[in-house]
């Protein structure tokens, strides 16, 4: 910025303090050619040169460019250079204050420096001093760039806080992704996660999180960043610059980027990451100049915070950002947490093979008909199409194979699969019939395994058939899937809660293994004044008395008809309750929600559908005490202000005193969250964390009683289904090892689909692509939807599905044809 704008704020710190003869200029040639203009204009003015101004004084500037390093060597090798001398690194003490060029005191500084000195002669020291921190005072150029809404350069006072940085000067993320880190300091700075955005940005604070101020510069990640990749690019680039005169830096730096390109290769091996901070530590204490004391920042700052996509790289192979090319078959199908081959079946529909695309998607997920229905679809996320247009259909492209299969011309077509012969026998016990539950049984049963599902509910499904109304997932399509599962020999028993009777004893003495998988169905309480009134129902209760028992619906019928009904929450219990409650008569619905429409954990497209049918929106409201006498009458609530961020990236929302007011209301709705129900379950010794879920190895899911095993919402809190089903499968992998006795973690990798699209040619010719929206879901019409739970996503036709997939880029085949050459 100094240089950029012209170079005179900084040739005026030159005059005033002394003789600069060499430096680096850190912007690109046109900034050395303002500087070069800056002195020049300076000189024909007579402010620089022979007796400036007729005083007698002489003052010359002569600039040097250096050649491009990133760091152009340590200071004291500097000044050994400008003496004549070979330019090495010189013990200290003496410092350069003290002792430096011809055994001088100096003082090497950069352009901010030199701008502020005229500001503090003329302004003083005093008012210099009231900029900043106690130990950082004045102000700091950043260059903001990466995936921010505006980027350039900016100036701060120091103390600054990185979340107003970055969301109020920067304007946040671009297409509303999650900020995920910022590095700050240039390619040798550390990554600070989004849990640290109240960090006022000065020297002491940046070092205390692992990174440096260093020249200022502030890449932000969103997101889709992989932090393994994004220390590995600048351990690169570090370790090119290294010039090689301590061995730790240059050898170091090299062994270092050696392990991590392991790593992102899916190559990585338990004991990496010690290595990696053991070689980083050791760089940091030995090496003897800047850059290689600040190289290893990158790598350790990222294991530091972000350790998690560390051990999936290693661990499972896998990149949660869907970035390694060395372990991204397709970003689609490597961001499934079931890992369903979707850019394979993409490619069957485009091609009209329909059942051959849902047979290779139930070879991981067999329950396609729900998931095309309820899936929050992380894979649309991360579709390349969406950076061209919008991203491919592919939650309603699986739901149009599972839908055609029950159609009556192909209802007897649906594909079998058989279970797995010459495996073991043993008997496997699940607690719990939801999606983890029921994607566990169906990956045992294929593996050869006998599998008996204990459902306390009387119907299957647990939170699929609970709490999940039907407009959006019929009954029929769930007890397809089920049935899918059961014709592999599985046993559901319904109506049988397992707690007491039978207890864990009775179920190890007949089973080998125990999976529980009894979800979060507990709604948490409002805990506010009123909410024992009549009247007042919390969430999960009021959507399991709709969906289970026929006759509730009359009755809840009758006690909203006419109503008004307040939501409380933002999730989709909150969304699903309100659309519910609409469709049972009430005269009108509103949802409370404390924080911005943009932070509401709900499925967006819910959301947008529950805007359409007519349900009203209170963002930044929370209520404060429930009124009435007796029964319920009206609700007191309190507007929000969004304050300082909290741990999760977003603001901390605010009561703003003096803002309640009162709304008149005939039922609450409490969707505020869930929690297991763990009573049944207290007396078999498990270990409970303090968020009232069990207790397991994240990894492995085992419990610390050998053969049982737990996931889903009971252990993770309330999730999606398609995240409860991969918790499933990985109990399923690890009760399969656990019983053929090997080690639950060595050996063990994350499984995907088998790559059917490599065999399938483009349907168009990546030349021919051209930019094209998806295609339209379509929709049961607004004046339908009130008088009944009809479904109100209706399927793709033929037509429409095979011009959907036909948009797809063939990621799979772009990677895979890259590797051949």
């Amino acid at each position: 910025l100094l240089v950029h704008t012209g170079g005179f704020q900084f040739r005026r710190g030159f005059q005033s303090t002394g003789l600069i003869i060499k430096g680096r200029l850190p912007g690109p040639k046109d900034a050395a050619e303002h500087l070069r203009r800056a002195i020049q204009q300076a000189e024909e003015l007579g402010l620089l040169g022979e007796d400036i101004l007729g005083t007698g004084f002489s003052f010359h500037i002569e600039l040097k460019e250096g050649a491009g390093a990133f760091v152009c060597g340590e200071e004291t090798a500097l000044m050994a250079s400008i003496e004549g001398k070979r330019g090495m690194p010189r013990p200290r003490p003496p410092f350069p204050a003290e002792s430096g060029l011809w055994g001088k005191p100096t003082n090497i500084n950069n352009v901010e420096t030199w701008a502020n000195v005229p500001q503090i002669i003329e302004k003083g020291a005093s008012w210099y001093g009231g900029i900043g921190t106690e130990k950082s005072k004045g102000t700091k150029v950043f260059s903001l760039v990466g995936k921010i809404n505006h980027t350039g350069l900016v100036e701060v006072p120091m103390g600054t806080t990185l979340g107003e940085i970055i969301h109020d000067i920067g304007g946040g993320i671009p297409r509303g992704k999650a900020f995920k880190a910022v590095q700050t300091g240039g390619p040798s700075g550390g990554c600070i996660p989004r849990s640290l955005l109240n960090l006022p940005v000065d020297y002491e604070r940046l070092a205390e999180t692992g990174s440096i101020m260093g020249s200022g510069g502030m890449i932000v990640m969103d997101e889709d960043t992989c932090m393994v990749d994004v220390a590995k690019y600048f351990l690169s680039f570090l370790a090119d610059e290294s010039c090689g005169k301590c061995p730790p830096c240059r050898l170091g730096t090299k062994r270092m980027l050696e392990i991590l390109t392991r790593i992102s290769e899916g190559l990585g091996e338990e004991g990496d990451l010690a290595l990696l901070i053991e070689l980083g530590e050791t760089i940091k204490d030995s090496a003897l100049c800047g850059l290689g004391q600040t190289a290893p920042n990158p790598v350790l700052s990222t294991i530091r915070y972000f350790r998690e996509e560390y051990e999936a790289h290693i661990r499972e192979k896998r990149c949660p950002a869907a970035v390694c090319e060395g372990l991204v078959y397709a970003p689609c199908e490597h961001s499934c947490p079931v890992g369903v081959d979707a850019v394979g079946y993409i490619a069957l529909i485009a091609a009209g093979r329909f059942e051959e695309a849902l047979e290779l998607i139930r070879e991981r997920n067999p329950l396609p008909g729900v998931c095309g229905r309820v899936c929050h679809h992380p894979c649309e996320a991360k579709c390349r199409r969406g950076e061209l247009d919008e991203p491919i259909a592919i939650c309603a492209l699986k739901r149009f194979v599972a839908d055609r299969e029950r159609s009556d011309k192909n209802r007897d077509k649906g594909e079998k699969v058989t279970r797995a012969d010459g495996q073991g026998r043993e008997r496997i016990a699940i607690v719990g019939s939801g999606p983890a539950g029921l994607n566990a049984a169906y990956h045992l049963a294929k593996r050869g395994y006998s599998v008996t599902i204990f459902e306390a509910l009387p119907q299957p499904g647990g939170m699929l058939v609970a709490g999940i109304p039907e407009f959006r997932l019929p009954r029929e399509v769930l007890q397809r899937d089920i049935t899918f599962i059961t014709d592999l020999g599985v046993e559901i028993k319904t109506e049988t809660p397992v707690g007491q009777d039978p207890s864990l004893e009775d179920l190890l003495s007949e089973y080998k293994a125990v999976f529980i998988a009894v979800g979060a169905h507990k709604g948490r309480r409002l805990e506010l004044p009123g909410e024992e009134l009549e009247g007042v129902i919390d969430g999960v209760s009021f959507l399991r008395e709709l969906n289970l028992h026929g006759d509730n619906k009359l009755k809840l019928k009758d006690r909203i008809e006419g109503r008004k009904v307040v939501v409380i929450g933002g999730g989709n219990v909150a969304i699903d309750a309100a659309r519910s409650a609409l469709r049972l008569g009430a005269e009108e619905v509103m949802i409370l929600y404390r924080r911005t429409r943009e932070e509401m954990p709900a499925i967006p497209e819910e959301i947008a559908e529950a805007e359409h049918e007519g349900v009203k929106f209170s963002y930044l409201v929370a209520p404060n005490r429930i009124l009435g006498h007796g029964r319920v009458e009206g609700i007191e609530c309190i507007r929000m202000t969004l304050g300082e961020f909290d741990p999760s990236g977003r603001r901390r929302p605010i009561p703003l005193e003096g803002s309640q007011f009162s709304i008149e209301v005939g039922l609450v709705i409490s969707a505020i969250g869930q929690i297991p129900d763990l009573e049944p379950f207290s007396s078999w010794g498990l270990r409970t964390t303090p968020q009232g879920t069990l207790a397991v190895d994240q990894f492995t899911l085992a419990t610390e009683i050998p053969g049982v095993f737990a996931g889903g919402d009971v252990v993770s809190g309330p999730a999606t289904v398609i995240e409860a089903m991969a918790a499933g499968e990985r109990a399923a992998i690890s009760i399969d090892r656990y019983l053929r006795g090997q080690s639950l973690t060595a050996g063990r990798v994350r499984l995907s689909g088998r790559h059917a699209g490599l065999a399938i040619p483009r349907a168009v010719p990546a030349e021919e692509l051209k930019e094209q929206g998806r295609i339209p879901i379509p929709m049961l019409p607004l004046e339908e939807r009130r008088s009944g739970f009809k479904e109100v996503n209706l399927t793709l036709s033929e037509e429409a599905a095979v011009a959907e997939a036909r948009r797809c880029l063939r990621c799979d085949l772009e990677r895979y044809e890259g590797r051949e050459r």
